[in-house]
């Protein structure tokens, strides 16, 4: 109402629940302004028309994509867009496609995502979340932060219930929190900006690399250990399919200048040879009999595991997503994956010598068959 180029565009994945749900929340808002003889509503075809100015929101289903491409108004521009239960869209380039339609011809835009968190901390839209942006700003509130009488005894009573009966599914519903689907293998990861201070702060400096050319990339890995707070900040990735020993060296002389020692996947001795022989110092990962899967747990068992989604985006993607298989009866199988975890193992390969005598023990005693 304060711009009269300004028109809005309300978007649910489904139409048919556009009338019940946002337009009827758009009236209340307009009652409670006490501007409702200002603005005329259309039921049919849900739409808000502002009497003064002929400025107009609509209501749309992103499940006819043809009309939401043929989105147009006469006045002005869309300059607000509303998406309401944004998880029930397939994905960020689903909303991408729709916003390129609708975002046109203004000088200024802003966009809301209204929803409740899933609970897989991997769900796209609890990424897009987590993933920062200058000019995105992401509020979270629940229903203690509102007053009571909104809500009622009863609704109250109810989030009291559920907290003593499964706290899990109430820190979920009734918090917004999302919990997890007990699916992923590493549920300590945090994804956020690792500043230059942080990263100069101090802790313990460990790189590793893990070997690939073709079907697997390369990759090169640095990471600060802090043993007192029991958690690790990646903050460097090289990744990279094809790579070349040279290209490598370059790289790996670029971010150690000081030539300080890496550990490298021990699988491939020629090309940890080709590497010494330009200048790095590495020495091989000591691979024994169940240390892949200690060094999980080891990294599982951490405080957190802190990655830069900007530096660092292929590690973030791979350590959110990693995931036991299913087990096809709603369980999961307690095996980790082979797929998907070259920043994984690079990780276990750097971190070799804060877990490396606890390998070798647990290596021991399953080749004793003790356990």
């Amino acid at each position: 109402m304060n711009d009269e180029n300004a028109n809005g565009a309300v978007i649910r994945k489904v139409g048919q629940y556009l009338r019940d749900s946002v337009f009827e929340q758009l009236l209340w808002a307009v009652e409670k302004l006490g501007v409702s003889d200002l603005w005329e509503s259309k039921v049919t075809t849900p739409e808000l028309i502002y009497k003064p100015t002929g400025q107009r929101i609509l209501f749309r289903g992103a499940d006819k994509p043809r009309k939401l491409k043929s989105t147009k108004v006469a006045k002005g521009y869309i300059k607000y867009v509303w998406y309401e239960e944004t998880d029930e869209f397939s994905g960020q380039e689903e909303i991408d496609s729709i916003n390129q339609s609708l975002l046109r011809g203004g000088d200024s835009f802003c966009c809301f995502y209204s929803f409740n968190p899933p609970k897989d901390k991997n769900n796209w839209v609890n990424v897009m979340c987590s993933e920062p942006r200058k000019d995105r700003l992401v509020h979270r509130s629940d229903y203690r932060t509102v007053p009571e009488e909104w809500l009622g005894q009863q609704f109250i009573a109810e989030a009291e219930y559920l907290k003593i009966k499964n706290p899990l599914r109430y820190e979920n519903e009734y918090l917004g929190e999302a919990t997890g689907t007990g699916a992923e293998i590493f549920p300590n990861v945090s994804i956020r900006e690792i500043t230059d201070e942080e990263i100069e702060g101090g802790g313990r400096f460990c790189r590793g690399l893990d070997w690939g050319y073709g079907a697997d990339p390369f990759v090169y890995l640095c990471l600060i250990y802090d043993k007192n707070r029991r958690e690790i900040l990646i903050y460097h990735e090289f990744y990279r399919y094809g790579a070349k020993y040279d290209e490598i060296a370059e790289e790996i002389r670029a971010e150690n200048p000081h030539g300080a020692m890496l550990i490298a996947e021990s699988a491939e001795p020629r090309s940890n040879d080709e590497l010494r022989a330009r200048g790095i110092r590495l020495k091989p990962a000591k691979k024994g009999a169940g240390s892949v899967e200690y060094g999980i747990r080891w990294l599982q068992n951490l405080n957190a595991v802190v990655i830069d989604p900007v530096r660092c985006p292929n590690a973030a993607r791979e350590f959110r997503s990693y995931r036991f298989p299913p087990d096809g009866n709603g369980g999961y199988r307690s095996e980790f994956p082979d797929r998907d975890n070259h920043t994984i193992d690079a990780a276990r390969y750097a971190l070799e010598d804060e877990a490396g005598r606890k390998t070798a023990v647990i290596s021991d005693r399953r080749r004793l068959g003790i356990f």
